[in-house]
């Protein structure tokens, strides 16, 4: 069975997508998981010199920013994605004992 020829700016597009599909399965993955880390709250009360394991610098800036989510600490210049991590197990810690 013969398929029919398909107009130019369709097998254009098509290649476009064949191409890019692994990155931007790459790029929604870590929309999600950016949207997950958002919906990650933080007490208001956590007293961050009880966080081991987190930077010095980390701890100083999350002391004075005091932020409400892991998505926004993350984005603060000093936290680095060790110190997330660190957050994130802090606080699975926490729920796992309420």
């Amino acid at each position: 069975m013969e398929h029919p020829a398909l107009p130019q700016d369709v097998r254009e597009q098509v290649e476009i997508q064949v191409k890019y599909d692994g990155y931007i399965k790459k790029q929604q993955a870590q929309v999600e998981r950016f949207r997950r880390l958002e919906d990650k709250k933080i007490p208001d009360d956590l007293d961050y010199q009880m966080v081991r394991g987190l930077s010095l610098e980390a701890r100083e800036k999350l002391e004075a920013i005091r932020p409400a989510s892991i998505g926004q600490a993350g984005r603060i210049a000093a936290v680095t994605p060790a110190d997330v991590s660190v957050l994130l197990i802090y606080l699975e810690q926490i729920r796992r004992l309420k």
